[in-house]
């Protein structure tokens, strides 16, 4: 293949997980330090929202705030500055069951709350009302390859314009019956903030091109679970380089034939 690299540095980090409550934890686990204890995510209030908006938050919306803001905190950036990519294979997973159970029903007078809720860019306006960002913001879907659509976006906007990019790559679980069809267990997200230029405050150069290998896993088998169950986990081998402080390469999962071949190179 002849595509051009793309290449940025990352500046910040953010992650919400079962288990896995924020970066440093997940870094700890990552870097075998602290052995993982699977539990249901715990999702923080999230108080940057004004309180009309915070009583509407879905579960989505508090995962989204959560790793997006550990992120840019880590980067040291101004979130109202920051352009955005939100992806994720599937919307608000309880809401959407809310739905249908209220459309199955004989009363099927939706609630405005619960339409605004459903829609696949929910968190993106959120986070606009928390944040007063007015940078630009792209919201992707690519199922079960949607952390990598999301991180090419994310870095086809960084190399292009230039612009200081937070991706935000989450999903969220349904309820039964949906749940037998897509058995996400739990939400999860992950956070990278990235630059167009090396700075201080970098932590790692990074660089992504197509590739055809299959995709590397995670020796510990709870959180390869994780990575397979959950498609914004497909990051857990690039976040592990990072945790570990570590150059080489990594292969993410992507749109099969293709892969994404993923180069760290640490500051």
């Amino acid at each position: 293949m002849n595509a051009k690299p793309l290449t940025a540095w990352i500046e910040g980090i953010g992650f919400l997980a079962p288990g896995l409550p924020d970066w440093p934890t997940a870094r700890a686990v990552l870097r075998g330090e602290q052995a993982y204890e699977n539990a249901p995510s715990v999702l923080p209030a999230p108080a940057i929202l004004p309180p009309a908006e915070r009583r509407r938050a879905s579960r989505v919306v508090k995962l989204t705030l959560a790793v997006g803001l550990e992120a840019a905190a880590h980067a040291g950036s101004d979130v109202a500055q920051l352009a955005t990519v939100f992806s994720a294979s599937g919307a608000d997973g309880h809401n959407c069951h809310a739905l249908c159970e209220q459309l199955a029903g004989e009363d099927r007078q939706i609630s405005p709350t619960r339409f605004h809720n459903s829609v696949h860019n929910a968190a993106a306006g959120y986070w606009g009302i928390a944040t007063g960002a007015m940078a630009p913001c792209q919201v992707i879907c690519a199922y079960d390859a949607s952390f990598g659509a999301g991180l090419i976006d994310a870095l086809g906007q960084v190399v292009l314009d230039r612009q200081t990019t937070l991706l935000i790559a989450y999903d969220s679980e349904y309820p039964e019956p949906l749940f037998a069809k897509r058995p996400v267990p739990d939400v999860a997200g992950v956070g990278l903030v990235f630059t167009p230029e090396r700075s201080e405050r970098s932590l790692a150069c990074i660089t992504v091109t197509p590739e055809t290998t299959p995709a590397d896993g995670l020796t510990d088998g709870a959180l390869e679970t994780l990575r397979t169950a959950i498609p914004a986990m497909r990051a857990f081998p690039l976040l592990r380089k990072l945790a570990l402080g570590e150059g080489g390469t990594v292969c993410l999962d992507y749109l099969p034939p293709m892969q994404l071949r993923v180069a760290i190179q640490p500051c």
